[in-house]
């Protein structure tokens, strides 16, 4: 064992050294994680960042749908919440307590089932919970902080916090999470509703974005904000974006606000063609987008 290893602090949950994450993210590409932490319970994870050298960076890794890890990867430790984390149970009529490494799917799933309404936009969202709350996540009208009552995080710290949306400071597709935050739960708020026609309405969602979205490619979902009183994927289709290529990364042309990995693109190339997107709208329209997607780790 080396003697970074035995620097790391003990954990009852799984630590690896070296750990590819093209694997775990949707773009399937980019390097690894230097350690890869995923923690059995809370308990693990608070014990673990309190004894972790405070100089070490930490950071969070849900579903990976909205991500692109560099080529050089990531220092320092990735936190990744496992099935112990997954888990969505109903707390009263209109209220889910739900894991921060559950999906969209299984949290508004539960809410049709419950007979709990205005939590379908969910099913719409790839990724997991921990990631929703991080960026305010959202589509068709709602988002997070329109159903969010509180979350419980434990901070870089070890030091286990529950917030409410006032500290998140949320905007869009932005929150004031602290630096190092894992979100490990959060409790969301609907409102009463008839279980068939909640399903109905997810139904509608899933149908709209298979029909308009890249759903069955390496891609890593919405990859520029909408600029205030612009759709995205209108001005770089407008700027003549539709299909372009750099290396092994591709603009969809079925909705050009998602960047598709045609089988060998390296996160280089992937993040390449979004800065020539943004050149191109810029210089086209003037309008300067912003990544939506995160960016992380160090170029190769």
């Amino acid at each position: 064992m080396s003697a970074q290893a035995l620097a790391l602090p003990a954990v009852r949950g799984r630590l690896t050294t070296d750990a590819p994450l093209a694997p775990l993210v949707w773009f399937k590409a980019g390097g690894a994680a230097e350690w890869l932490f995923e923690p059995a319970d809370i308990d693990d994870l608070c014990d673990f960042l309190a004894s972790l050298d405070p100089a070490t960076a930490v950071m969070g890794l849900g579903l990976g749908s909205n991500m692109i890890v560099r080529d050089g990867g990531v220092p320092g430790v990735v936190v990744r919440l496992g099935k112990a984390f997954a888990r969505v149970e109903r707390l009263d009529a209109t209220t889910l307590r739900c894991g921060g490494g559950a999906s969209g799917i299984l949290v508004s799933s539960t809410a049709r089932d419950a007979g709990i309404a205005g939590i379908e936009f969910l099913r719409s969202i790839p990724g997991a919970v921990g990631g929703f709350v991080r960026m305010n996540g959202g589509a068709y009208g709602r988002e997070v902080k329109d159903i969010l009552v509180a979350c419980d995080v434990v901070l870089r710290s070890g030091e286990r916090r529950t917030l409410v949306p006032a500290d998140l400071g949320y905007s869009y597709r932005h929150s004031e999470l602290p630096e190092g935050a894992i979100v490990v739960s959060a409790t969301f708020r609907g409102q009463p509703g008839e279980p068939a026609a909640i399903g109905a309405e997810m139904d509608r969602i899933a149908a709209e974005r298979e029909a308009s979205q890249p759903l069955r490619s390496k891609t890593g979902g919405s990859t520029f904000k909408n600029p205030d009183g612009h759709k995205a994927w209108a001005l770089v289709d407008a700027a003549g974006c539709r299909g372009l290529t750099v290396g092994g990364a591709q603009v969809s042309e079925k909705h050009t606000n998602f960047l598709l990995n045609l089988g060998s693109a390296t996160s280089a190339d992937i993040e390449a063609l979004g800065e020539e997107v943004r050149r191109r709208v810029k210089a086209h329209s003037g309008i300067e987008l912003e990544w939506e997607i995160q960016r992380v780790g160090v170029a190769k």
